[in-house]
């Protein structure tokens, strides 16, 4: 079993660029529009489904699925099946 990822540690999925857990988490707190659906995204995309929760929550996800769908790629079906099923259950 996989390890918490730590705070200061740079993630797995963070091949493209040099940011540690912690900055990933500040800049969804301050990032707005276009730029917060990009980074977002870019977990959705590239972070493993159980990684996906220690940034973002089903709610988060949930409410900016139409802006984010555009930038999802090869994973905007799963999101759109994962997010409208856990809605049907009253998960979000």
């Amino acid at each position: 079993m996989q390890n918490k990822l730590q705070e200061n540690q740079i993630p797995y999925f963070c091949f493209d660029r040099k940011l540690t857990v912690k900055d990933i988490k500040q800049k969804l707190k301050t990032y707005k529009g276009i730029q917060k659906s990009l980074l977002t995204a870019w977990i959705l995309r590239e972070a493993t489904f159980k990684d996906v929760w220690e940034f973002l929550t089903p709610k988060d996800v949930w409410n900016d699925l139409s802006r984010l769908k555009r930038f999802l790629g090869r994973k905007k079906q799963f999101w759109e099946f994962t997010m409208e099923k856990w809605h049907e259950l009253g998960k979000i």
